[in-house]
């Protein structure tokens, strides 16, 4: 194996194993990511973990008084919103470092996302006759 090409594997490598670190990083980020929201009066608080899972819920013991099912439920359904929402916004952050130039996140990470997002797209190649057929 010649100089030049043992230094390019070499280089190869080490930018493997830089990224590899970082994709291991950030994923050991996003698996500790919670998020937690409380109400303006303080009646309902909810935690959501890395994937948006309810992890819990805090209900003041006064919120039975105070508000009626339907609003309750109402402040409850919101603060999973928020910290939905939160949770998101930070995942996010973490992975557009990773997400190659170019494309967007929402592409590979939002709604719509499926597993072709991070296949390239096909190429059309153009017919060839035989030659005999032109």
């Amino acid at each position: 194996m010649n100089d030049e090409f043992r230094i390019t594997m070499e280089g190869l490598a080490d930018e493997y194993n830089k990224q590899a670190a970082q994709l291991r990083e950030t994923y050991g980020k996003l698996n500790e990511l919670t998020a937690t929201a409380q109400s303006d009066d303080r009646m309902v608080t909810v935690t959501v973990g890395p994937r948006g899972q309810v992890q819990g819920i805090e209900l003041d013991p006064r919120v039975y008084r105070k508000l009626s099912p339907s609003e309750l439920t109402r402040s409850i359904m919101e603060q999973i919103g928020v910290a939905t929402g939160e949770v998101s916004a930070r995942t996010q952050e973490l992975m557009t470092p990773l997400v190659p130039d170019g494309l967007p996140y929402e592409e590979l990470f939002g709604e719509g996302a499926s597993f072709e997002s991070f296949l390239p797209q096909p190429v059309d190649l153009p017919s060839r006759e035989p030659e005999g057929r032109r």
